[in-house]
């Protein structure tokens, strides 16, 4: 089940709160504020001071210059977030998944709720009418991430982003959509960044090493790249189970009985709701009152029994039962849909090919730890030892396609390694290189590729790139650095082997 998130943003939440207590303003401009470094700020403005261009943030005395007849009361933030807190409880009857973004809005995941009335637009549609009909402006949309919902909700005309969309969806709004906070926006101002397509398709490290970490995760939250997860007002139980023990379990055969009957309660119960594990915890809690855990995670959700004990096996021999282990608990930490393979023969898009390797990388990664285990996808940038990324997952799919139009080697050195070179000549790899202490003679060559400096990220010199053999028949990577100049050094760097 594709996961579905809708905003709600209550725009006027505060000044339509008050109007409802009196309606004989209700058509006048009105403002609420806060004393704020000895000053009457406006914290909320209704809907005809905002046509008057008045709005939060504005110096209430200023504000009266511009409408004299302004009318203004103090803000009560206290009695406003127990307002949405009431909110949010109420949404309760829409999804049992509901969480308060403050500090005007609502974020609810709907996912498997919208069948139930029709439609997502009808959804919307009913959450609108209710809501208006209570007195309080609302603004609502929907999509697969909660940053997508988010931003449409606030500065889109669409008010329903399919799944897939997002890039397309987030390309047309404005930089503010991605819930940066202002310096960061100001920043993006400054180089004339406006809009999410004037840098959504720049290279990542670019962007984090200019407007920061926490820039590159709000953008990769709303395309999808990286999960995000909302605080529901109703916590949701544990899904766990436990074994409590007639007699103190000591021997490791008791222990392996004990964790076979738990994975068979817990992955029958997340088969039947089409959910998959991706971190779980055993506990182990010892008559002498220590208790003990140990952790497993998988790369894909997974609901088989068989294979999760496998993961368990490795490091159960570090329990150690002492006198003797009286309760089991098994507490997964993180599930994730999962679809039966049969359903996704089906699909399009479906992976049933990595399901084999993601069970023996769970192994692996168990056994030496996930530090060792990396997969990579390409990425845009000309400098080879740059050209490749790191995949989150191993269901991230590639933006761009692997060059091919060139050829490159099978071994690419992550730092080019500097050589000596003797018999240069202009426009050609030299006769003889030096590397490691050994002796090179050159019998073949193919190039020169020219790859320019990526002035975006640094200033430097070009490479000029050559296919090399010796004369035992090993080739190289080779590139001379700058152009060839006889009246001064010029450095040579092995970057590859070809096999």
């Amino acid at each position: 089940m594709q996961h579905r998130y809708v905003s709600i943003w209550f725009r006027y939440l505060k000044t339509d709160w008050y109007l409802r207590r009196h309606p004989d303003i209700k058509s006048q401009p009105f403002v609420m504020y806060l004393l704020q470094n000895g000053k009457m700020v406006i914290t909320a403005v209704n809907a005809l001071a905002e046509a008057q261009g008045i709005f939060a943030g504005t110096v209430l005395a200023d504000a009266r210059a511009i409408h004299p007849g302004l009318i203004a009361e103090v803000d009560q933030p206290e009695q406003f977030q127990k307002l949405l807190l009431k909110f949010g409880e109420w949404f309760i009857r829409y999804s049992p998944v509901v969480a308060i973004d403050a500090p005007d809005g609502i974020i609810i995941d709907t996912s498997g709720c919208t069948h139930l009335w029709g439609s997502e637009e009808k959804y919307l549609n009913d959450i609108t009418l209710r809501v208006g009909g209570m007195g309080y402006t609302v603004q609502t949309a929907i999509a697969s991430t909660i940053g997508t919902a988010w931003a449409a909700c606030r500065y889109s005309k669409d008010k329903i982003i399919k799944d897939g969309e997002e890039f397309k969806s987030l390309s047309l709004l404005p930089a503010s959509s991605l819930r940066i906070n202002e310096s960061t926006l100001e920043s993006l101002h400054k180089l004339g960044l406006r809009y999410n397509k004037d840098f959504i398709s720049m290279p990542v490290p670019a962007l984090r090493r200019r407007f920061g970490n926490d820039f590159v995760i709000r953008l990769h939250q709303a395309l999808g790249l990286e999960m995000e997860w909302i605080e529901p007002i109703t916590i949701i139980p544990p899904l766990q189970e436990r074994l409590h023990c007639l007699e103190p379990i000591v021997t490791r055969t008791g222990i392996e009985i004990a964790l076979h009957k738990l994975l068979e309660i817990i992955c029958d119960r997340l088969l039947k709701e089409q959910k998959g594990i991706r971190l779980v915890c055993l506990k182990i809690f010892r008559v002498d009152g220590i208790t003990q855990s140990i952790e497993i995670g998988t790369h894909r959700p997974s609901n088989n029994k068989q294979h999760i004990y496998k993961l368990f096996e490795i490091k159960l021999q570090t329990i150690a039962p002492a006198l003797g282990i009286e309760l089991f608990v098994l507490e997964v930490l993180k599930v994730e849909d999962h679809q039966p393979e049969q359903e996704k023969i089906w699909m399009a898009n479906a992976e049933l090919r990595a399901a084999p390797l993601a069970l023996l990388i769970d192994r692996i990664t168990n056994k030496i730890g996930s530090d060792k285990i990396h997969r990579y996808l390409p990425d845009e940038h000309y400098w080879p030892e740059r050209s490749i990324k790191e995949a989150l997952s191993l269901t991230e799919q590639s933006t761009v396609s692997w060059p091919v139009y060139k050829p490159r080697p099978l071994r690419i050195l992550i730092e080019p390694e500097l050589i000596s070179v003797t018999a240069p000549v202009p426009d050609y790899p030299p006769m003889f290189f030096r590397h490691n202490g050994r002796m090179h003679k050159i019998k073949k060559a193919d190039g020169p590729e020219r790859i320019e400096q990526e002035w975006w990220l640094q200033e430097g010199l070009h490479r000029d790139y050559y296919y090399v053999e010796d004369e035992e028949g090993c080739r190289y990577w080779l590139f001379r650095l700058g152009h060839y100049d006889p009246e001064k050094k010029v450095e040579w760097y092995l970057h590859g082997y070809c096999f």
